[in-house]
């Protein structure tokens, strides 16, 4: 192993403890971000209005789009 300074490596130590608070600062704002995020999206994103119920097509709508449809394709194989 080489040798080093002491200077140099109390140096080295002083960079890395910086580093390593800049990073946590980092990790920090992150997960304050995170928690702030996820309680202020979820009050935003939900109206006071209640949602809609699910649609329900009748047995006579699937019946006319799959005509529509048979149309389509029929025309489509006929201009091919």
């Amino acid at each position: 192993m080489a040798q080093y300074d002491r200077s140099l490596l109390e140096a080295a130590l002083i960079g890395y403890e910086q580093e390593r608070q800049r990073i946590e600062a980092a990790i920090s704002d992150l997960r304050s971000r995170i928690r702030g995020s996820s309680q202020s999206v979820k009050e935003e994103a939900r109206p006071e209005t209640p949602a809609r119920k699910k649609r329900h097509i009748s047995a006579e709508g699937r019946r006319r789009i799959a005509e529509a449809q048979k149309k389509r394709w029929a025309a489509q194989k006929k201009a091919a």
